[in-house]
């Protein structure tokens, strides 16, 4: 079987790793690999602390992803020689004031429904946990099974063991996925994937043909300045003819247009820019032992090391379209102002970097992975979990170009919005369902305690169902829409340059 793969972010090469393995022959496109989602990601692997309200259905693909992470890292560090800096290392979530505590004591209730071990901790607890916390601290919640990754290095190393495996790399952009000589395409392009629309008849010769960049009269208007154009590094920014708001069926403004005119499906990704930061120890400064996640006054912040000395503080969250300027000094400094509330010994570090990336967000927040047509398969829209879920995601794609229709969860079907959505039978439709988390998202509602599908086939790997006692948050992930505010699910920045790599996290 050829499969040509569009983007060689971590998922595109990943998938390609798993499809060459299996034998296939792989090509993989991508017109400046490496130079997105991936030098911008935090690297944390999160299955309890990326735990959001809304999001039930991502829950159990999530802890079988996690859980899978410590095989692909000795296979991917075996396969390319380099180490990958994956470690279990617990996530600690604290806050410094009541409102914080209470937000964080909320959060913890639905930590506890991952069926993983969490534990709430006093503010005296929390500081012998993690000593370089602030007195202020008021106590906090521990996961201890997380785990955190380099993502540079994850991406060279998929890069080396595509390449070993037999992948072929073409530093190329590709506008037509007709033009591709393959007998299955991935599109695995992060915001990029929005340029593409399934065109003509089923397997007609214009499939994956780009759309013309900021057409119609729903085309927004904040959108007209990037749609089908070139950045200065010369990679094409998302074309998309859908809004990135959603109405109130839950379809995007521009998908009834692009439907009635012959297009097949659409992929409704809207990029979520984030600025992360980068500081370095100087000397023998200690570094935190654990991932830090907190609430400053209601605002969001992480802070994540690494064993070279490195320290990722992130992140912002605003929808303003490609705009890559790396971050004002407000935000530079809302960021390190909290981070520097819960860690006060972070005001001594070296600012190394300020970076700035997209994440390929979409309507409810989950990925888009599955069958588009008989030739097309989506793997993109991972938002903020792009690395988390870069097993899971690679054993699934690489299952349903096996045959294996079922390799991937329902609700992630890229087909499940607006007029290009596959009827099912008994199909419950988001505007349907209850917005609350006792739905894991498919066509059916999971009675409280009762164990979800095996996410991965033959993983064995099952979550519990997530109550429906859970309380509302009222520090809803993803809401915040300025710069000046920052988001806790922000560590999954993704592109400021490429637009044919996904991978989040």
């Amino acid at each position: 079987m050829r499969i040509a793969i569009v983007g060689a972010g971590s998922i595109g090469l990943a998938v390609a790793w798993r499809a060459a393995q299996s034998g296939a022959e792989v090509v993989v496109h991508d017109p400046d690999p490496g130079s997105g989602a991936s030098r911008v990601a935090a690297g944390m692997i999160a299955p309890v602390t990326e735990s959001h309200y809304g999001e039930a259905a991502l829950g159990p693909f999530m802890a079988a992803s996690a859980d899978a992470w410590p095989g692909l890292a000795r296979d991917l560090e075996a396969a390319s020689g380099l180490a990958i800096g994956f470690r279990d290392v617990p996530t600690l979530v604290v806050g410094v004031e009541d409102g914080d505590r209470a937000e964080i004591d909320r959060q913890a209730e639905l930590y506890r429904l991952t069926a993983r071990n969490v534990e709430t901790l006093t503010a005296r607890a929390a500081r012998k946990v993690e000593p370089l916390l602030s007195h202020r601290v008021r106590g906090g919640v521990l996961a201890p099974e997380d785990r955190a990754v380099d993502p540079r290095v994850v991406h060279d190393a998929l890069l080396i063991a595509a390449e070993r495996a037999g992948v072929e790399l073409r530093a190329e952009r590709i506008d037509d996925l007709a033009e591709l000589d393959a007998d299955q395409v991935v599109i695995a392009a992060g915001c990029g994937s929005a340029s593409f629309v399934g065109a003509g008849g089923a397997g007609g010769a214009n499939d994956g043909a780009a759309s013309d960049p900021g057409s119609g009269p729903d085309f927004p208007e904040r959108h007209r300045d990037y749609a089908g154009t070139a950045t200065d590094e010369g990679c094409l920014a998302a074309r998309s003819e859908h809004s990135d708001a959603a109405t109130a069926d839950g379809r995007l403004r521009g998908r009834d247009e692009a439907a009635s005119e012959g297009a097949r499906w659409t992929l409704p990704v809207r990029p979520v820019r984030g600025a992360v930061l980068r500081l370095r120890t100087v000397g023998d400064q200690p570094l935190p032992r654990t991932t830090v996640r907190g609430y400053v006054k209601g605002h969001p912040i992480y802070i994540v090391t690494r064993e070279s000395g490195e320290i990722v503080v992130g992140a912002s969250s605003d929808e303003r379209g490609f705009d890559r300027r790396t971050g004002t000094a407000g935000v530079v400094h809302d960021l390190l102002r909290r981070a520097i509330e819960l860690v006060p010994e972070i005001a001594e570090y070296h600012l190394d970097e300020v970076s700035v990336g997209f994440r390929p967000g979409t309507p409810d927040n989950l990925p888009l992975i599955g069958r588009l047509d008989s030739r097309t398969v989506a793997a993109t829209g991972h938002y903020r979990n792009g690395i988390a879920l870069i097993p899971a995601t690679a054993t699934g794609v690489a299952a349903l170009l096996a045959g294996d229709d079922k390799a991937i969860p329902a609700a992630f079907d890229p087909l499940r919005f607006g007029p290009f959505a596959r009827q099912r039978p008994n199909d419950v439709t988001r505007r349907q369902r209850p917005e609350n988390p006792l739905s894991d998202g498919s066509s059916r509602l999971v009675q409280p305690g009762a164990p979800c599908a095996d996410p991965i086939p033959g993983s064995g790997q099952r979550s519990a169902a997530p109550s429906a006692s859970a309380p509302e948050s009222r520090v809803p992930a993803g809401s915040d829409k300025t710069e000046s505010r920052g988001d806790e699910n922000g560590h999954e920045a993704a592109d400021d340059t490429s637009t044919h790599e996904e991978a989040d996290s």
